[in-house]
């Protein structure tokens, strides 16, 4: 692979050369004009001249005027559509234009147009819903609440999407999620879901939901793919914006987003800082049992976590038109992070009879350093005929995590300490991908679509954990709890799709083929795995249009979930001395046939869209906790012959069972008036698993343990947002997630509140908002897990309560009333079905 990436830039070069047309290119020309208001004769600031290329309608330039409304834009000669566009006013249209010289369009004067006056703010504010063959896509709007926060928090808003208390990213309650950035696997994402908590909300343009992925993505993920689109300025010229945000627990953050497009190129740039405290608090009650079944003892845990981390993103990117049809892009992201994570433990020992026996307290203190670059380089060549495309891409990246923690303990009223414990957990991945994607529309009118594609993905992951005691400074590692992995993860796909529409009928079927090399290497033990695979995953999607404003999907795929991470890594966390985690490196794939029809109808003032699905899956991994046989032995002051004897438990993933998951949900957005927006997400489903586990346990009997579960659960989001006075919009989030069960565990309720307040100023020019995430400090996971001997009550907190307030300047971007940006403001009302992937 190592040959890959200087192979594949001679052949993008060679292709972008023999792109070029021969001999000289066109010198540029200048058109110019002046925009004045026909009522005042004032001149218009920031009116955009918009020209788009006839033979290739992908490719738009333009310009803005200045403050007296003038206009000069350099293009290169041909044929386009040119108009010009200002907010609140008619669109001004030339028509189809042949420049050739020089050309001043003269005076053009615009006129207020009424109608989108009194439309426009509530198309821009509404979070609006596309309903397509094979994907929904949420137009993330103004969402107040999400201000100064980051991608996870945006996600959390989204309909069929959950974000628990971990940072753990669901899409239908289930946790198997793909994440993608601009389509494809990201260095953004890093090492751990904490990673998009550095990238901002203000980056975020859309959010695609693929509950149903269709042949042209990767397999991976049972319950999805989520892919997040961020912001791309197609407006000519230099504009952006500038966000800055504050708050409490101390947090602060700045946001950059610059972009320069010509005719012939467009440079753009995202760049952040991210400064957080995130206090977080859990609670274990754990009752151990003798073996007849009595009381043994109690043992309270009480953790106090303080995480203070700041992170710097910026991604820089430049795209190169090398004529009318083709064009290349090079961006490169550079991510680094660093933090101290606090962990203070309390114990609190009981006998049985529930009278004290001893109280101690560990200490941690951890130090995260985290650094990500990726380059990635695109063709894309248009053919004549439109959607007709080839597009190549090839993307390296690389990151890196050192993790290191001091684990102290002692004994409350006792002089002596407990031997200071030492973890170095340092995780390194080198990341390749190779794609190519063909799409050729033909038939009658090109409403059929035909698409063939190759991926290959080429995985290194490296983690070395360190474990033992530290004393005057020297490491004594622990060679039980002490190895080296390297996880070795190399997919090349290949798939193919064709679809047509015939009146109100649409179809799209594919197939696709994915030969999976997989290594995992234990380096101290000498153990290795290696498992190869090939497997075929067909896709199939029906729709039907009614009308414009009613349609009816189903669709059909099947899926894989990959273990990876922190399931196959064998080294058990020593926050805890007697609660650990360890992941494991024998886990089979988990694969997944999944069902999905939907409905979508649109009224002048209300949208209802709904969805039934079914979800079967073979191979599941789920988390077990098991005792260890170990047991922690603590000096007892008061009684020095009986020290207080505490049962270590395990936590880890299995492959589990069969599972079966069906639901239904429903989303709902209602206008009643103007600036006003209601909307509500219910999601309810069924989750049964079926299975038997047997393991040796710690005194060498055989086990068998059932894990039968017959789940129902739910969660709903209901969001309203309404103007109040002195041109204040208010928004108010709730989220309430019902009891669940898991194979051990029965989870509680949850409920969480989240408010914001905004208002335009600087002559609409810029907005300052405040926010409130979790106003009554209610989001916890609590919980109940039984074993032979063990009985545990838990709750968990990873951030407390909120409070962020964000100012945020727009430049050379014409604004609504409320915002967003003049080109955007009817970027939700597509709703045609097509093939896009």
């Amino acid at each position: 692979m190592k040959k890959l990436f200087p192979l594949f830039l001679s052949l993008t070069t060679l292709i972008a050369t023999a792109q070029r047309p021969q001999g000289q290119s066109p010198e540029p020309i200048n058109i110019t004009g002046i925009v004045l208001d026909q009522d005042t004769g004032e001149p218009l600031e920031y009116a955009t001249l918009i020209l788009q290329s006839l033979r290739n309608p992908d490719k738009v330039t333009g310009g803005i005027t200045d403050a007296s409304g003038k206009f000069d834009v350099e293009v290169t000669p041909g044929k386009y559509n040119a108009r010009i566009e200002y907010m609140s006013y008619k669109t001004y249209n030339f028509g189809d234009q042949t420049f050739r010289t020089p050309t001043d369009l003269g005076t053009v004067r615009l006129t207020l147009d009424v109608e989108q006056l009194q439309e426009v703010e509530v198309t821009a504010e509404r979070t609006t819903v596309e309903l397509r063959l094979d994907k929904k896509i949420y137009n993330v709007g103004s969402d107040l609440t999400v201000k100064g926060g980051s991608v996870t928090d945006v996600l959390d808003n989204v309909p069929s999407v959950t974000v628990d208390v971990e940072g753990t990213i669901s899409l239908r309650g289930n946790e198997s999620v793909r994440i993608l950035i601009n389509g494809k696997p990201s260095a953004l994402s890093g090492l751990s879901t904490d990673a998009l908590q550095q990238l901002p909300a203000e980056a975020i343009e859309k959010v695609e939901v693929i509950t149903n992925p269709s042949a042209r993505y990767d397999a991976e993920g049972t319950a999805g793919i989520l892919n997040i689109i961020l912001k791309q300025s197609k407006t000519a010229g230099v504009n952006g914006s500038v966000s800055l945000n504050v708050g409490s627990p101390e947090n602060y953050g700045a946001n950059v987003s610059l972009n320069l497009r010509r005719d012939k190129f467009n440079i753009f740039t995202n760049t952040s800082y991210r400064y957080r405290n995130s206090p977080g608090n859990a609670l274990f009650e754990q009752e151990n049992f003798n073996e007849d079944g009595t009381t043994a003892s109690f043992q309270d845990e009480i953790r106090d976590y303080q995480r203070q981390s700041d992170g710097f993103n910026t991604n820089i990117g430049f795209e190169y038109f090398i004529d009318e049809s083709s064009s290349i892009t090079n961006s490169l992201v550079y991510r680094t992070s660093g933090g101290d994570d606090n962990t203070n433990i309390d114990f609190f020992n009981f006998d049985a009879l529930a009278n004290p026996t001893i109280q101690r307290n560990r200490f941690s203190t951890e130090s995260d350093d985290d650094e990500d670059v990726q380059y990635s380089v695109n063709y894309k060549k248009n053919f004549d005929k439109d959607g007709h495309e080839l597009t190549i891409d090839y993307q390296y990246s690389s990151g890196s995590e050192l993790e290191n923690s001091i684990i102290e303990e002692t004994v409350v009223g006792e002089n002596d300490e407990l031997p200071t414990e030492q973890t170095i957990n340092d995780e390194s991945q080198v990341q390749q991908l190779v794609q190519m994607d063909y799409v050729l529309p033909f038939g009658k009118d090109s409403k059929s679509q035909f698409e063939i594609g190759y991926r290959g993905t080429f995985n290194n992951f490296n983690t070395d954990f360190n474990y033992g005691i530290l004393t005057n400074g020297v490491l004594a590692s622990d060679p039980d709890y002490s190895n080296e992995l390297n996880y070795k993860e190399y997919v090349n796909s290949a798939y193919t799709q064709l679809g047509t529409k015939a009146g109100k009928f649409n179809i799209l079927g594919g197939l696709r083929m994915e030969a999976s090399d997989i290594g995992v290497e234990l380096v101290n033990t000498n153990e290795v795995s290696n498992k190869t695979y090939v497997d075929w995953f067909p896709s199939l999607f029906l729709g039907y249009e009614f009308s414009e404003k009613e349609q009816l999907t189903i669709s059909y795929s099947r899926r894989l979930r990959r273990p990876r991470s922190r399931f196959i890594n064998p080294f058990p966390s020593r926050s805890s001395n007697t609660n650990l985690f360890q992941g494991n490196p024998d886990l089979d794939p988990t694969y997944t046939n999944a069902f999905d029809l939907g409905y979508l109808r649109r009224w002048d003032k209300f949208t209802f869209n709904t969805s039934a699905y079914y979800n079967h899956s073979t191979g599941v991994f789920q988390f077990i906790t098991q005792e260890t046989g170990d047991f922690v032995e603590i000096e007892n002051p008061d009684d020095l012959s009986n020290p207080v004897i505490v049962p270590v438990q395990i936590r880890t993933p299995i492959n589990l069972a069969d599972e079966s998951r069906y639901g239904m949900e429903f989303t709902t957005s209602f206008v009643p008036k103007r600036n006003w927006r209601l909307s509500w997400n219910l999601n309810l489903f069924q989750r049964n698993i079926s299975g038997d586990y047997e393991y040796t346990n710690f005194q060498n009997e055989v086990v068998t343990q059932n894990f039968d579960v017959d789940n129902f659960t739910y969660f709903t989001r209901f969001s309203a947002k309404l103007p109040l006075p002195a041109a204040i919009d208010f928004q108010s989030n709730l989220f309430y997630m019902g009891p669940s069960e898991s194979a051990q565990s029965k989870y509680k309720s949850m409920l969480s509140t989240n408010l914001a307040f905004s208002k335009d100023v600087v002559k609409d020019k810029a907005t300052v908002s405040l926010n409130v995430s979790d106003v009554f400090n209610t989001r916890k996971r609590r919980s109940e897990t039984r074993t032979d001997n063990v009985f545990t009550y838990s709750e968990f907190q990873r951030r407390e309560r909120q409070v962020t307030l964000s100012f945020l300047y727009r430049f050379n971007q014409p604004q609504n009333q409320k915002g967003e940006r003049n080109g955007q403001r009817n970027g939700g009302g597509d709703d045609d079905m097509d093939f896009e992937g």
